[in-house]
This record gives structure tokens, C-alpha cells and sequence, in this order.
């Protein structure tokens, strides 16, 4: 996976380094002590030490050190791979540590060196090369390994296991995914773990937390949602329900009773609940592909919430009941659409005409009835969308209000100083509730069924899996919830008639049979977009003004593929629009040998645009006006390109 060739200073440390992989480490001058988890080596020049993904490495030099580090990944070839499977299970070489100095080190130098030179140096026919040098060495070291008579330690996977949850507790954390960081199954993680700990390692996860949760609050201010979010939960609810089965108490009892213990003055029930509960969390500011894959919350009400919803209710119901005292027709809308289905009015001949008060939607969630002409629209995501129809939402995401089509698109800013911040995933209930939205539309399955309890919620998703609809259908979509067809189809004609103007002026950039691949790098990792399902620009690029992709990217079967810098080659065309090389760390990807050397790099034919730092990035949404936006700048790309 990587051959490294490093140097220490005297007293340099490098402390608790965790091994993306199993590795080899090579001393070639120089002396250090050497942690490997709980055992401690002591080396000096030729030393060969190796390790499993997972372990703790640490390195304290006492003069210059030179090494070199191997890390590599062992796969099951076929056939006999489920015998092999359950061999491993038992016995796994490639988790086994040991330390020892080779009696003949010079061989394993001149195999080593050599792999270094062939690693950076790398062609597609040098990494055949890589891998027999690499199995060269391996045979060599273990011969040596065995003629000494040195027996290694069998790594204490529970060990390993319990230092990764308190280390990454934080983190959303399964079983399976502890076993696949440590390179074993699930149930023999699970075994091995219950045995010696007399727990299960989700158990313990779950302790993990809330002792961390007790620390934090009894040492700080911070709310509920702060803590919970601070120590893995994804909100408060979900924290005092696992506080309260781990401690006996909920966080706010268990918090009094401590410090009445601690002869501190009480505190008064209610306001606790109001500050540790209800305060809101700092804004955070989320790209939608971000919230995808780290951010899921069910976003239930409180106590209190709950006791507010219900004083609203009341009142609603009494001015209903008063209502009703000084007029004969019922006008509470879709509750009651039997007694009164429709209102009456007159076209221009002067006849009557008759409206329906309520439509029938259908949503992955089923049948919904909602306004025929709703007045009070809360939504968490399709602002934009929901703007182009004429339809200005009373209530939105924060992410929402700050979109970069909104200063570009020369929309009246004073039609959105009304719209009010409902917070992040999952909008703030207790605002959207005194909002008294008769329409919500949800993006998240799990937030729906808390919407609901405010007012007719919709389920339109944004993502599909790890895709999205595209742009158009979305479109589309919105306006059958509103009964607006028309008005999209107007907009989606005028639209396809700039992109068909847009076709013929980049027509002959891209030529006959050559591809197009649209590489996103983003916290130094390196993903590669799909003809279909993509995001950040990539339905503009293919689907709109039908750039042909790679077949990689035809093939592709989610909207997008994350892969190791070295594979790059075989994803990228002949043109590469790149998103995201403003982000850190993409400049490490940029100015490596490996994309310097890519056909498109060497040809000019790259195109930089977008990216996640970027304020004001009209890629990151998919509504009319981010797509107007988009279309001119890729347009404007390619032709500042062909000049």
C-alpha cells in the first residue's frame, strides 16, 4: 500500500501512531525506543520490526534515525478462500508482532532499497515489479526470522479493541466496522471480547460515553445537544435515553443529585430542562454530501417541547371551540376535509367554480393530504426550488439562507428577510412549531416522523443511497407537491434552450472519442463522479451539456467512487474537470508524479472549478438557480480553455 523512507532527529518523537495497516518497519541507522501497543523495543541499525493494522506505534529516538516503513495489505486469492478464511481466524501472520536484528541484514537492505526506488517510480509494469520485490522480501526476512528461533507475539485483539472505542467513541461505531479496523470478523471480535471483558464491545461503547458524558456535565455548562454530540450521540434524546440506562438517572437528575451531594445548591428542575435541553448548538455549517455520511439525527422533542406543543394545542382548540360559537362552517382545514371538501368562487363568465381545499400527494412514505394552496411552508432543504415556483418558505434550514446562488442570482433580498432559521438536521421543533407551518417538507427519513407531530409533513428525499435524483426530476417533484407542473416545465424549457445555445458554443473542445472524468478531492482523499447520481456539478457536465464520461463513470453504480491515488489513472479521460483543488490537501494529490503524469494533466486539459472552502459555491445545490450558475461557469470553463 505505501513504502516510506523517513528520518528522525535526535529526541524526535512520533507518538501513538496507529497502523492504517500491517507494516513492516526497518531501521537502517541510528538508535530509538520503539512502542509497539503494550511492548516496548529497544533498536538500533538493521533492525526489522513488524506490526498489524490497528497497533499503537510510538518512537522515541536517542541519536538520528533512518528507517524505512512498508505497509501493505494482505487479500485472500481464490479458490480455498473460505478455508483459508476460517485458518486466519485462528492464526493470522499478518496481526503477529515481533522485533528482532537479522544475523544477515545486507540482503533484506538491497531488497528493500530497491522496493523504495521501484515505489516512486512506479509505471504500471514497475508495480508487478513492486509486489516481487516485495514477496522477495517477506521470504527473506521470515527465513531469517525462523532460523533465529524468534517467536512472535499473537497481537490481544481485545486490547486493541477497547483502546479504538475510547479513542474513536466520538465516532458513529458498529460492531462490524471495530472488525473491520481490526482485521477480523465480528463474531470472533464479539467472542473474544465478551469473554475477558464480560461485556459486549457496543455495551462498552455505550459506558464509554457516558462516563464521558458525566465529565462533561459535571465539569461544564454545556447543553445536552453539545454533550451528546461532543461524545457520539446524535442528539439529546438519544443521549439521555442511553444516560438513563447506563446510570439509573436521567442527565439532569443524576446532575442535581450529585451536586446536592456535593452540598451544592439546588437547582430548579424546570430552568435545568430549559438550559440543558432546549439552548440551541452552535451553527455548523454542513455541505449536503457531508450530513449523507456523518450526520443523522431523530430529532425528538423534550419534556418541556412537548409540554409546550401541548399548551399550543389547547389554545388552538379553544379558539376553535370559540370559533364555533360565532359561526356555523367548519374552517379547520385538511383535519376536517369531509365536512367541508371545497370552497366555491367565480371565473370570469360568472359561474361558479369549484376548489378543493386539499390534494392527495404520494411520497416514499405513502398517501399524503395536503393544502391545495399552502401558505406556511417549512422546509430542510429545496429553498431554491421552492422560490423559482413563486413559493416563499416562512421557515428553513440555516444552510439554506446562506446558499451562493442567493448574492449571484440577483433575488430580492428583501423577500427573504422574513424566511426564519430553523436550524441545522433536524430543524428546531420548538421554532417550527411556533411557526405553525401548514405544510413541511423533510429531505431525511428520520426526521419525518418528529416533523409530523408539528403540522402535514411531505417526505421528499435529496439523496438516494449514496446518489441523487437528477436535477430536473427534483424540479419536477417539488412542483407536484404544489400542483405547479406548469410553472416547472416553463422554467425546465427556457433552461434546456440555454443549455442547447451552451452545447454549440464549447462544440469541438472536447472531440470525437475522447472522455471526460470529474475527479473531487476533498480532505486528501480522491473521489470520482458518475455519469448518473453525482453531485457537485456532474449532471450539469454530463446530463446537461452531455460531455461524454469515462466508462468507469458510466459504470459506477452509486454517484460516486472514493479511490486510492495510485488507480487514478484507470478512472480519469482525456479531459478532467477537478472540484475541490482549493481544498486542503489537495494539493498533495496535485503535485504528486502520479497526476503530473496523467494524458489530460500533460495535454492543459484540466479544469479546475469549485470548492468546499470556497464561500459562495453554486456546485454545491442543484436548484434552478445554482444550475443557471453552473452551466455558465463550466461554459465559461472551457472556453477560457479553448482560447
Amino acid at each position: 500500500m505505501d513504502v516510506r523512507h523517513k528520518k528522525m532527529g535526535k529526541g524526535e518523537e512520533l507518538r501513538t501512531y496507529r497502523l492504517p495497516a500491517s507494516a513492516f518497519l526497518y531501521t537502517l541507522r541510528g538508535s530509538a525506543r520503539v512502542r509497539l501497543d503494550d511492548s516496548i523495543h529497544r533498536v538500533g541499525r538493521f533492525h526489522v520490526l513488524h506490526g498489524g493494522k490497528g497497533m499503537c506505534l510510538s518512537i522515541i529516538t536517542e541519536d538520528v534515525l533512518e528507517y524505512y516503513i512498508i505497509l501493505y495489505k494482505a487479500t485472500l486469492a481464490l479458490p480455498g478462500r473460505k478455508e483459508i478464511a476460517q485458518l486466519l481466524e485462528k492464526e493470522n501472520p499478518f496481526q503477529n508482532q515481533y522485533a528482532f536484528a537479522p544475523h544477515y541484514p545486507l540482503p533484506l537492505y538491497d531488497k528493500v532499497k530497491l522496493l523504495e526506488q521501484e515505489w516512486r517510480e512506479a509505471s504500471e509494469l514497475g508495480k508487478l515489479h513492486v509486489k516481487a520485490l516485495f514477496h522477495q522480501f517477506v521470504y527473506e526476512l521470515l527465513q531469517q526470522l525462523y532460523r533465529q528461533g524468534i517467536e512472535p507475539l499473537k497481537p490481544d485483539l481485545v486490547a486493541q479493541a477497547v483502546a479504538y472505542i475510547r479513542e474513536h467513541s466520538s465516532r458513529s461505531l458498529t460492531l462490524e466496522s471495530i472488525a473491520e479496523e481490526l482485521e477480523c470478523s465480528a463474531g470472533h471480535l464479539s467472542r473474544l471480547f465478551k469473554n475477558k471483558m464480560h461485556t459486549s464491545p457496543i455495551h462498552y461503547l455505550g459506558q464509554v460515553r457516558t462516563d464521558r458524558a458525566v465529565q462533561l456535565l459535571m465539569q461544564t455548562d454545556a447543553t445536552l445537544q453539545e454533550i451528546a454530540e461532543s461524545v457520539g450521540y446524535s442528539d439529546a434524546h438519544s443521549l439521555s435515553r442511553s444516560f438513563k440506562k447506563y446510570k439509573g438517572l436521567s442527565p439532569v437528575r443524576f446532575k442535581k443529585e450529585r451536586q446536592h451531594h456535593f452540598g451544592k445548591q439546588d437547582q430548579d428542575m424546570h430552568q435545568t430542562m430549559l438550559k440543558y435541553a432546549l439552548q440551541q448548538t452552535p451553527f455548523t455549517r454542513y455541505t449536503d454530501i457531508d450530513y449523507q455520511y456523518r450526520y443523522n439525527a431523530e430529532g425528538d422533542l423534550f419534556m418541556h417541547g412537548r409540554v409546550k406543543i401541548t399548551a399550543m394545542m389547547i389554545m388552538l382548540c379553544l379558539s376553535l371551540m370559540l370559533g364555533a360559537c360565532s359561526a356555523p362552517t367548519n374552517t379547520n382545514g385538511s383535519s376536517q376535509i369531509e365536512a367541508n371538501p371545497t370552497t366555491t368562487s367565480s371565473n370570469e363568465d360568472g359561474q361558479a367554480t369549484v376548489q378543493a381545499k386539499t390534494r392527495i400527494v404520494s411520497t416514499l412514505k405513502g398517501d399524503v393530504e395536503v393544502p391545495a394552496n399552502p401558505k406556511r411552508v417549512a422546509s430542510d432543504q429545496y429553498m431554491g426550488h421552492l422560490l423559482k415556483l413563486g413559493i416563499i418558505p416562512i421557515g428553513v434550514r440555516s444552510f439554506m439562507l446562506n446558499e451562493a446562488w442567493i448574492d449571484k442570482s440577483g433575488y430580492p433580498k428583501e423577500k427573504l428577510a422574513g424566511i426564519k432559521d430553523l436550524g441545522e438536521f433536524p430543524m428546531n421543533l420548538e421554532k417550527l412549531t411556533v411557526l405553525q407551518p401548514d405544510l413541511i417538507i423533510g429531505s431525511i427519513e428520520k426526521n419525518i416522523d418528529s416533523y409530523q407531530k408539528v403540522g402535514t409533513t411531505v417526505f421528499l428525499p435529496y439523496w438516494e443511497g449514496e446518489s441523487t435524483a437528477g436535477p430536473l426530476d427534483k424540479f419536477r417533484r417539488i412542483s407536484e407537491i404544489f400542483g405547479k407542473q406548469k410553472e416547472a416545465e416553463q422554467w425546465i424549457t427556457e433552461y434546456e434552450k440555454k443549455v442547447a445555445e451552451a452545447r454549440k458554443k464549447i462544440d469541438g473542445i472536447v472531440k470525437d472519442g475522447e472522455t471526460v472524468s470529474i475527479v473531487q478531492v476533498a480532505n486528501k482523499s480522491v473521489y470520482v463522479l458518475a455519469a448518473k447520481g453525482g453531485n457537485y456539478g456532474s449532471p450539469t457536465i454530463y446530463q446537461m451539456l452531455k460531455l461524454p464520461p469515462t466508462k468507469k463513470a458510466l459504470n459506477m453504480k452509486e454517484g460516486f467512487e472514493s479511490i486510492s491515488l495510485e488507480v487514478l489513472p484507470e478512472y480519469t479521460g482525456d479531459h478532467i474537470f477537478v472540484y475541490g483543488s482549493e481544498d486542503e490537501g489537495a494539493s498533495q494529490v496535485l503535485n504528486s508524479e502520479l497526476w503530473k503524469g496523467l494524458p489530460a494533466v500533460k495535454k492543459g486539459q484540466v479544469y479546475m472549478y469549485g470548492s468546499f472552502s470556497e464561500k459562495g459555491d453554486e456546485f454545491v445545490m442543484e436548484d434552478p438557480y445554482s444550475l443557471e450558475l453552473q452551466l455558465d461557469t463550466i461554459v465559461n470553463i472551457l472556453l477560457a480553455h479553448k482560447k
